[in-house]
């Protein structure tokens, strides 16, 4: 039983939802009626006996693949829901961005929307009068806060509802991915904005994808996996355990639930993890439509790619060194194999890549039920975002260009990034600013 104390914001104790599911509707109606005493229904569970502390003036995370039940959570949270068995403590008055439109009555225009959402947060017409200048400057919506909502594009609606939520001064704030819909500069300047209230005491509470940001802005992250409480701590370590659990695409993590739990709590303790037993590209997320062609003599029977900590991983930091991993059986003698990969953007853009040949490797001729393991290790200077990886193994024969065998796009790559620049990738150059005073 969690401790409760002034000093927590929120106490979220032994939280289930449980969601009824019928086959078909008119077993819904067979069971409420109660003819036969049976059971029609299957019981589905969101959330199973969860239980997390958020301390006050915190910025905490959320994080956990499509259906572990974070915007459950968050739901349950603010009372858009109700927990099936267990209980949520708050200490503060909330402000929930959870989805576009939660909240906003779609035929009124922007500001009566404002008034409306305030005077349903306790405030008073003045109160909200004093506030308004400062909802409208951080919206920038122009002229369209006078004309009603459902003439908003998503970006527009966005931009208010943050606002709104933001600038009424809330003890705590419940972010739930809606700021993916808005521009990169506007998203800047939500994020500056939270940092800014955080410091002066409000809670955050935040899901998103976006690994780059848990990193930067949260204390302490949360991870969730299929409705169960796997594990919290810091922001690296759990962002680390979110990798492992995309990684192996646990379809239900039972005894190595401990295991995962006690890798964190060592700190990893500076070694490398060793990958589960069996093929590397079983562990990532693979394209399912993937182009492949080549005349066999060689064939790309394993695949990996591996973050610094030696992890099999589609998701990678920026500024830290991975690996492309490749094993290649032969089923013919081929006198000089050359092994290649390029990593593309969403478009399908070549953006680097190389080749054993490239970089000067001997590579000796192999003969029939040989096997070669290569491995290319570099940093990751790409920015933060998601690419395309493809790898071949080709040579020459009787001068021309001959392709073994060639995988396109047959893993996606998540690069994980704190700082962007502008452009594909980053320079990492060395600044240096020197401040002259004027009279000096």
């Amino acid at each position: 039983m969690p401790i409760e104390s002034n000093s927590k914001a929120l106490t979220v104790n032994e939280v289930t939802k449980i969601y009824r599911l019928y086959d078909k509707p008119i077993d819904r109606l067979k069971e409420a009626m109660g003819l036969t005493h049976k059971n029609y229904h299957k019981d589905f569970y969101a959330l199973n006996g969860v239980s997390f502390e958020v301390e006050k003036g915190k910025s905490v995370g959320i994080i956990g693949t499509n259906g572990s039940g974070k915007s459950t959570i968050l739901k349950i949270i603010t009372g858009v829901l109700t927990p099936t068995t267990g209980s949520v403590t708050v200490n503060g008055v909330i402000s929930a961005l959870l989805e576009l439109g939660a909240g906003f009555n779609m035929d009124y225009t922007g500001i009566e929307n404002i008034y409306m959402n305030g005077t349903m947060m306790g405030f008073s017409r003045k109160e909200m009068d004093e506030k308004l200048s400062d909802i409208l400057d951080f919206a920038d919506i122009g002229e369209f806060v006078h004309q009603p909502v459902k003439t908003y594009s998503s970006g527009m609606f966005v931009r208010l509802a943050f606002a709104l939520a933001i600038n009424v001064e809330p003890e705590i704030l419940i972010v739930d991915e809606a700021l993916s819909v808005g521009d990169v500069f506007f998203q800047a300047k939500c994020y500056r904005r939270m940092e800014q209230i955080r410091k002066n005491g409000t809670t955050v509470l935040m899901v998103t994808h976006d690994m780059g940001a848990i990193i930067k802005y949260c204390d302490r992250v949360v991870v969730l996996n299929k409705g169960n409480f796997i594990a919290e701590g810091e922001p690296g370590k759990m962002v680390d355990l979110y990798k492992k659990i995309l990684a192996n695409q646990m379809d239900d993590l039972g005894e190595e639930q401990e295991e995962i739990r006690n890798d964190v709590i060592n700190d990893f303790s500076g070694e490398a993890v060793t990958a589960n037993q069996g093929l590397m590209k079983n562990k990532l997320t693979v394209n399912p439509n993937r182009t492949e062609y080549g005349d066999k003599k060689a064939e790309i029977v394993d695949f990996g790619l591996l973050d610094e900590r030696g992890s099999v991983t589609n998701l990678l930091l920026k500024g830290e060194y991975f690996t492309i991993k490749e094993r290649i059986h032969f089923t013919e003698a081929v006198s000089s194999p050359i092994f290649t990969y390029t990593i593309k953007d969403k478009r399908g853009a070549d953006l680097t890549g190389t080749n054993t040949m490239y970089e000067g490797q001997e590579i000796k001729p192999v003969k029939k039920g040989d096997e070669y393991e290569v491995e290319f290790r570099q940093k990751m200077t790409l920015q933060g975002g998601e690419y395309l990886l493809s790898m071949s193994c080709t040579g020459f024969e009787n001068g021309e260009h001959v392709v073994y065998h060639r995988l396109y796009d047959i893993v996606n790559i998540t690069v994980i990034s704190n700082k962007n620049t502008v452009g594909v990738y980053d320079m990492e150059p060395e600044v240096k600013a020197t401040l002259h005073p004027a009279g000096e």
